[in-house]
Protein backbone atom coordinates (compact mmCIF):
# COMPACT_ATOMS: atom_id res chain seq x y z
CA UNK A 1 0.00 0.00 0.00
CA UNK A 2 1.41 3.38 -0.96
CA UNK A 3 1.44 5.94 1.79
CA UNK A 4 -0.20 8.56 -0.41
CA UNK A 5 -3.22 6.26 -0.72
CA UNK A 6 -3.93 6.11 3.01
CA UNK A 7 -6.49 8.92 2.81
CA UNK A 8 -8.19 7.53 -0.29
CA UNK A 9 -11.65 6.73 1.07
CA UNK A 10 -12.23 4.00 -1.50
CA UNK A 11 -11.57 0.41 -0.45
CA UNK A 12 -7.95 -0.48 -1.16
CA UNK A 13 -6.71 -3.83 -2.42
CA UNK A 14 -6.81 -6.50 0.27
CA UNK A 15 -8.75 -4.30 2.67
CA UNK A 16 -12.12 -6.06 2.41
CA UNK A 17 -11.41 -8.62 5.14
CA UNK A 18 -10.46 -5.88 7.59
CA UNK A 19 -13.60 -3.90 6.81
CA UNK A 20 -15.80 -6.96 7.21
CA UNK A 21 -14.44 -7.77 10.67
CA UNK A 22 -15.09 -4.21 11.87
CA UNK A 23 -18.46 -3.72 10.20
CA UNK A 24 -21.40 -3.16 12.61
CA UNK A 25 -24.06 -5.81 12.21
CA UNK A 26 -27.17 -3.81 13.16
CA UNK A 27 -28.39 -0.25 13.58
CA UNK A 28 -27.73 -0.22 17.32
CA UNK A 29 -24.01 -0.89 16.66
CA UNK A 30 -23.78 1.69 13.87
CA UNK A 31 -22.19 4.90 15.18
CA UNK A 32 -23.16 8.30 13.78
CA UNK A 33 -25.70 9.31 11.10
CA UNK A 34 -28.35 9.58 13.83
CA UNK A 35 -31.10 11.06 11.67
CA UNK A 36 -30.50 8.45 8.99
CA UNK A 37 -30.73 5.62 11.54
CA UNK A 38 -33.89 7.08 13.04
CA UNK A 39 -35.61 7.18 9.65
CA UNK A 40 -34.39 3.74 8.60
CA UNK A 41 -35.76 2.21 11.80
CA UNK A 42 -39.19 3.57 10.90
CA UNK A 43 -39.02 2.38 7.27
CA UNK A 44 -37.89 -1.09 8.36
CA UNK A 45 -40.53 -1.44 11.07
CA UNK A 46 -43.28 -0.26 8.71
CA UNK A 47 -42.24 -2.78 6.04
CA UNK A 48 -42.25 -5.56 8.63
CA UNK A 49 -45.71 -4.59 9.87
CA UNK A 50 -47.03 -4.70 6.30
CA UNK A 51 -45.11 -7.92 5.65
CA UNK A 52 -43.70 -6.37 2.51
CA UNK A 53 -40.26 -5.90 1.01
CA UNK A 54 -38.54 -2.68 2.00
CA UNK A 55 -38.97 0.10 -0.55
CA UNK A 56 -36.08 0.68 -2.96
CA UNK A 57 -33.27 2.70 -1.35
CA UNK A 58 -30.54 4.91 -2.74
CA UNK A 59 -27.50 5.83 -0.63
CA UNK A 60 -25.30 8.62 -1.94
CA UNK A 61 -22.18 10.14 -0.40
CA UNK A 62 -18.40 10.34 -0.84
CA UNK A 63 -16.62 6.98 -0.38
CA UNK A 64 -16.13 5.37 3.01
CA UNK A 65 -19.12 6.79 4.88
CA UNK A 66 -21.13 3.60 5.31
CA UNK A 67 -23.24 2.94 2.22
CA UNK A 68 -22.29 -0.73 1.93
CA UNK A 69 -22.41 -1.24 5.69
CA UNK A 70 -25.92 0.18 5.93
CA UNK A 71 -27.04 -2.05 3.06
CA UNK A 72 -25.88 -5.12 4.97
CA UNK A 73 -27.60 -3.79 8.08
CA UNK A 74 -30.86 -3.35 6.15
CA UNK A 75 -30.73 -7.03 5.22
CA UNK A 76 -29.95 -8.07 8.78
CA UNK A 77 -32.71 -5.92 10.28
CA UNK A 78 -35.23 -7.19 7.72
CA UNK A 79 -34.09 -10.80 8.21
CA UNK A 80 -33.43 -11.33 4.49
CA UNK A 81 -30.50 -12.21 2.22
CA UNK A 82 -28.42 -9.69 0.32
CA UNK A 83 -26.79 -10.10 -3.09
CA UNK A 84 -23.87 -7.78 -3.86
CA UNK A 85 -22.98 -6.51 -7.32
CA UNK A 86 -21.91 -3.26 -9.00
CA UNK A 87 -22.78 -1.19 -12.01
CA UNK A 88 -19.66 -2.06 -14.04
CA UNK A 89 -20.18 -5.81 -13.43
CA UNK A 90 -23.67 -5.81 -14.97
CA UNK A 91 -22.60 -5.52 -18.59
CA UNK A 92 -25.80 -6.85 -20.21
CA UNK A 93 -29.45 -7.43 -19.23
CA UNK A 94 -28.82 -11.17 -18.97
CA UNK A 95 -26.48 -10.56 -16.03
CA UNK A 96 -29.31 -8.84 -14.20
CA UNK A 97 -31.84 -11.51 -15.19
CA UNK A 98 -29.80 -14.29 -13.60
CA UNK A 99 -29.79 -12.47 -10.27
CA UNK A 100 -33.38 -11.29 -10.04
CA UNK A 101 -34.99 -14.49 -11.32
CA UNK A 102 -32.81 -17.24 -9.85
CA UNK A 103 -30.64 -15.97 -7.00
CA UNK A 104 -33.09 -13.93 -4.92
CA UNK A 105 -36.34 -14.58 -3.05
CA UNK A 106 -39.19 -12.37 -1.87
CA UNK A 107 -37.94 -9.63 0.42
CA UNK A 108 -34.26 -10.11 -0.44
CA UNK A 109 -31.99 -7.18 -1.24
CA UNK A 110 -30.01 -6.64 -4.42
CA UNK A 111 -27.26 -4.14 -3.63
CA UNK A 112 -25.82 -2.37 -6.68
CA UNK A 113 -22.69 -0.38 -5.89
CA UNK A 114 -21.63 2.38 -8.30
CA UNK A 115 -25.15 2.28 -9.70
CA UNK A 116 -24.43 5.42 -11.72
CA UNK A 117 -22.21 3.27 -13.94
CA UNK A 118 -24.98 0.96 -15.18
CA UNK A 119 -25.09 0.86 -18.94
CA UNK A 120 -28.30 1.99 -20.63
CA UNK A 121 -29.60 -1.47 -21.57
CA UNK A 122 -29.19 -2.85 -18.04
CA UNK A 123 -30.72 0.26 -16.50
CA UNK A 124 -33.77 0.02 -18.73
CA UNK A 125 -34.15 -3.67 -17.88
CA UNK A 126 -34.06 -2.75 -14.20
CA UNK A 127 -37.03 -0.35 -14.42
CA UNK A 128 -39.83 -2.97 -14.63
CA UNK A 129 -38.12 -5.02 -11.92
CA UNK A 130 -38.32 -2.03 -9.60
CA UNK A 131 -41.84 -1.05 -10.63
CA UNK A 132 -43.72 -4.29 -11.22
CA UNK A 133 -41.28 -7.07 -10.18
CA UNK A 134 -41.15 -8.16 -13.81
CA UNK A 135 -38.28 -8.88 -16.16
CA UNK A 136 -38.81 -8.64 -19.90
CA UNK A 137 -36.84 -10.82 -22.31
CA UNK A 138 -36.84 -10.05 -26.03
CA UNK A 139 -36.59 -13.09 -28.31
CA UNK A 140 -35.91 -13.01 -32.01
CA UNK A 141 -35.44 -10.01 -34.28
CA UNK A 142 -37.52 -8.10 -36.74
CA UNK A 143 -41.28 -8.65 -37.26
CA UNK A 144 -41.15 -12.06 -35.58
CA UNK A 145 -39.65 -10.76 -32.35
CA UNK A 146 -41.56 -11.45 -29.16
CA UNK A 147 -41.25 -10.30 -25.57
CA UNK A 148 -41.45 -12.72 -22.68
CA UNK A 149 -42.73 -11.43 -19.36
CA UNK A 150 -41.00 -13.16 -16.44
CA UNK A 151 -42.16 -12.46 -12.88
CA UNK A 152 -39.41 -11.83 -10.36
CA UNK A 153 -39.43 -12.07 -6.56
CA UNK A 154 -40.56 -8.96 -4.72
CA UNK A 155 -37.10 -7.70 -3.92
CA UNK A 156 -35.58 -4.45 -2.72
CA UNK A 157 -33.05 -2.68 -4.92
CA UNK A 158 -30.48 -0.77 -2.89
CA UNK A 159 -28.24 1.47 -4.95
CA UNK A 160 -25.08 3.23 -3.83
CA UNK A 161 -23.27 6.02 -5.60
CA UNK A 162 -20.61 8.62 -5.03
CA UNK A 163 -21.86 10.58 -8.05
CA UNK A 164 -25.59 11.10 -7.63
CA UNK A 165 -25.52 13.80 -10.28
CA UNK A 166 -24.68 11.15 -12.89
CA UNK A 167 -27.86 9.15 -12.22
CA UNK A 168 -30.51 9.50 -14.89
CA UNK A 169 -33.79 11.07 -13.85
CA UNK A 170 -35.86 7.93 -14.55
CA UNK A 171 -33.59 5.77 -12.38
CA UNK A 172 -33.46 8.27 -9.52
CA UNK A 173 -37.24 8.62 -9.55
CA UNK A 174 -37.71 4.90 -8.93
CA UNK A 175 -36.11 5.10 -5.49
CA UNK A 176 -38.62 6.09 -2.83
CA UNK A 177 -36.02 6.19 -0.04
CA UNK A 178 -33.05 8.47 -0.83
CA UNK A 179 -30.42 8.99 1.85
CA UNK A 180 -27.41 11.28 1.79
CA UNK A 181 -24.67 10.24 4.22
CA UNK A 182 -22.58 13.13 5.54
CA UNK A 183 -19.11 13.25 7.04
CA UNK A 184 -18.88 12.22 10.70
CA UNK A 185 -18.16 14.46 13.66
CA UNK A 186 -14.82 14.07 15.40
CA UNK A 187 -16.42 12.59 18.55
CA UNK A 188 -18.22 10.00 16.42
CA UNK A 189 -14.95 9.06 14.71
CA UNK A 190 -13.29 8.69 18.11
CA UNK A 191 -16.05 6.31 19.21
CA UNK A 192 -15.70 4.32 15.98
CA UNK A 193 -11.92 4.03 16.46
CA UNK A 194 -12.32 2.88 20.06
CA UNK A 195 -14.83 0.24 18.98
CA UNK A 196 -12.46 -0.99 16.27
CA UNK A 197 -9.50 -0.99 18.65
CA UNK A 198 -11.45 -3.18 21.07
CA UNK A 199 -12.34 -5.64 18.30
CA UNK A 200 -8.69 -5.76 17.18
CA UNK A 201 -7.39 -6.02 20.76
CA UNK A 202 -5.37 -2.82 20.40
CA UNK A 203 -4.33 -1.01 23.58
CA UNK A 204 -4.75 2.77 23.52
CA UNK A 205 -5.31 5.90 25.53
CA UNK A 206 -7.64 8.79 24.70
CA UNK A 207 -4.87 11.10 23.45
CA UNK A 208 -3.78 8.56 20.86
CA UNK A 209 -7.32 8.07 19.59
CA UNK A 210 -7.91 11.84 19.44
CA UNK A 211 -4.85 12.34 17.22
CA UNK A 212 -6.04 9.68 14.78
CA UNK A 213 -9.61 10.97 14.74
CA UNK A 214 -8.53 14.55 14.05
CA UNK A 215 -6.83 13.42 10.83
CA UNK A 216 -9.37 10.84 9.62
CA UNK A 217 -11.30 13.35 7.48
CA UNK A 218 -14.62 12.48 9.10
CA UNK A 219 -14.55 9.09 7.36
CA UNK A 220 -14.80 5.76 9.23
CA UNK A 221 -12.93 3.80 6.56
CA UNK A 222 -9.96 6.15 6.77
CA UNK A 223 -10.11 6.16 10.58
CA UNK A 224 -9.88 2.37 10.73
CA UNK A 225 -7.07 2.33 8.19
CA UNK A 226 -5.05 4.87 10.16
CA UNK A 227 -5.70 2.91 13.36
CA UNK A 228 -4.07 -0.18 11.85
CA UNK A 229 -1.08 1.79 10.59
CA UNK A 230 -0.53 3.59 13.89
CA UNK A 231 -0.78 0.20 15.63
CA UNK A 232 2.18 -0.94 13.52
CA UNK A 233 4.25 2.01 14.75
CA UNK A 234 3.15 1.41 18.34
CA UNK A 235 4.32 -2.20 18.15
CA UNK A 236 7.66 -1.49 16.45
CA UNK A 237 8.59 1.99 17.74
CA UNK A 238 6.73 1.99 21.06
CA UNK A 239 5.42 -0.30 23.77
CA UNK A 240 2.39 -1.52 21.83
CA UNK A 241 0.06 1.12 23.23
CA UNK A 242 -1.37 3.83 20.98
CA UNK A 243 -0.87 7.10 22.84
CA UNK A 244 -0.66 10.70 21.70
CA UNK A 245 3.11 10.65 21.22
CA UNK A 246 3.22 7.52 19.03
CA UNK A 247 0.16 8.65 17.04
CA UNK A 248 1.81 11.98 16.20
CA UNK A 249 5.06 10.23 15.29
CA UNK A 250 3.29 7.68 13.07
CA UNK A 251 1.08 10.18 11.28
CA UNK A 252 4.03 12.49 10.67
CA UNK A 253 5.96 9.58 9.15
CA UNK A 254 2.93 8.86 6.94
CA UNK A 255 2.95 12.56 5.88
CA UNK A 256 -0.55 13.20 7.16
CA UNK A 257 -0.68 16.65 8.70
CA UNK A 258 -2.75 17.98 11.59
CA UNK A 259 -5.63 18.93 9.25
CA UNK A 260 -5.82 15.42 7.82
CA UNK A 261 -4.22 16.36 4.50
CA UNK A 262 -1.74 14.13 2.68
CA UNK A 263 0.73 14.78 -0.11
CA UNK A 264 -1.89 14.75 -2.88
CA UNK A 265 -4.13 17.19 -1.00
CA UNK A 266 -1.29 19.62 -0.44
CA UNK A 267 -0.11 19.20 -4.02
CA UNK A 268 -3.58 20.18 -5.22
CA UNK A 269 -3.68 23.25 -2.99
CA UNK A 270 -0.20 24.33 -4.06
CA UNK A 271 -1.14 23.85 -7.72
CA UNK A 272 -4.21 26.06 -7.43
CA UNK A 273 -2.26 28.67 -5.47
CA UNK A 274 0.89 28.83 -7.57
CA UNK A 275 -0.06 27.65 -11.06
CA UNK A 276 -3.52 29.19 -11.20
CA UNK A 277 -3.14 32.21 -8.89
CA UNK A 278 -5.65 30.83 -6.44
CA UNK A 279 -8.38 30.28 -9.01
CA UNK A 280 -10.95 30.12 -10.30
CA UNK A 281 -9.72 27.07 -12.21
CA UNK A 282 -11.56 24.18 -13.86
CA UNK A 283 -11.27 20.64 -12.57
CA UNK A 284 -9.82 19.50 -15.91
CA UNK A 285 -6.85 21.85 -15.53
CA UNK A 286 -6.29 20.72 -11.94
CA UNK A 287 -6.30 17.07 -13.00
CA UNK A 288 -3.76 17.77 -15.75
CA UNK A 289 -1.53 19.73 -13.38
CA UNK A 290 -1.52 16.84 -10.91
CA UNK A 291 -1.37 14.05 -13.55
CA UNK A 292 -4.47 12.53 -11.93
CA UNK A 293 -7.79 11.30 -13.26
CA UNK A 294 -10.67 13.74 -12.89
CA UNK A 295 -12.66 11.12 -10.97
CA UNK A 296 -9.84 10.79 -8.44
CA UNK A 297 -10.01 14.51 -7.77
CA UNK A 298 -13.81 14.81 -7.64
CA UNK A 299 -14.54 11.57 -5.75
CA UNK A 300 -11.59 11.23 -3.38
CA UNK A 301 -9.71 14.48 -2.85
CA UNK A 302 -12.09 17.36 -3.40
CA UNK A 303 -15.06 16.50 -1.10
CA UNK A 304 -13.01 16.78 2.08
CA UNK A 305 -11.10 19.86 0.94
CA UNK A 306 -14.43 21.58 0.34
CA UNK A 307 -15.93 20.35 3.61
CA UNK A 308 -12.85 21.46 5.55
CA UNK A 309 -12.94 24.90 3.94
CA UNK A 310 -9.74 24.82 1.88
CA UNK A 311 -11.35 25.26 -1.53
CA UNK A 312 -14.73 26.37 -2.79
CA UNK A 313 -16.48 25.24 -5.94
CA UNK A 314 -18.02 28.10 -7.91
CA UNK A 315 -19.67 28.34 -11.35
CA UNK A 316 -16.36 29.66 -12.71
CA UNK A 317 -14.19 26.95 -11.15
CA UNK A 318 -12.36 26.04 -7.94
CA UNK A 319 -11.11 28.85 -5.69
CA UNK A 320 -8.57 28.59 -2.91
CA UNK A 321 -9.67 30.00 0.46
CA UNK A 322 -7.68 32.09 2.89
CA UNK A 323 -7.61 29.08 5.22
CA UNK A 324 -5.69 27.17 2.56
CA UNK A 325 -3.08 29.92 2.19
CA UNK A 326 -2.58 29.99 5.96
CA UNK A 327 -2.24 26.22 6.11
CA UNK A 328 0.30 26.17 3.28
CA UNK A 329 2.07 29.18 4.84
CA UNK A 330 2.25 31.01 1.54
CA UNK A 331 1.13 34.49 0.56
CA UNK A 332 -2.16 35.15 -1.19
CA UNK A 333 -0.97 37.03 -4.26
CA UNK A 334 -4.40 38.17 -5.32
CA UNK A 335 -5.71 36.12 -8.22
CA UNK A 336 -9.45 36.32 -8.81
CA UNK A 337 -10.50 34.95 -5.43
CA UNK A 338 -11.57 38.27 -3.91
CA UNK A 339 -14.50 36.48 -2.24
CA UNK A 340 -12.13 35.39 0.52
CA UNK A 341 -10.24 38.62 1.14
Amino acid sequence: MKEENLLNAKTLSGEEKHEYSLRPKNLSEFIGQEKVKENLKIFIEAAKLRKEALDHCLFYSPPGLGKTTLSHILAAEMGVNIKITSGPVLTKPGDLAAMVTAELSDGDILFIDEIHRLNTAVEEALYPVMEDFTFYVNTGKGPGATTLKIPTPKITIVGATTRSGLLTGPLRDRFSIMINLGFYEKKEIETIIKRSASILNIKYNDDGITEIASRARGTPRIANRLLRRVRDFAQVKGDGIIDGKISIKALKALEIDEEGLDCLDRELLYAVAEKFSGGPVGIENIAVALSQEIDTITDTVEPYLIKAGFIQRTPRGRILTEKAYKHLKIENKGGDNTLFK
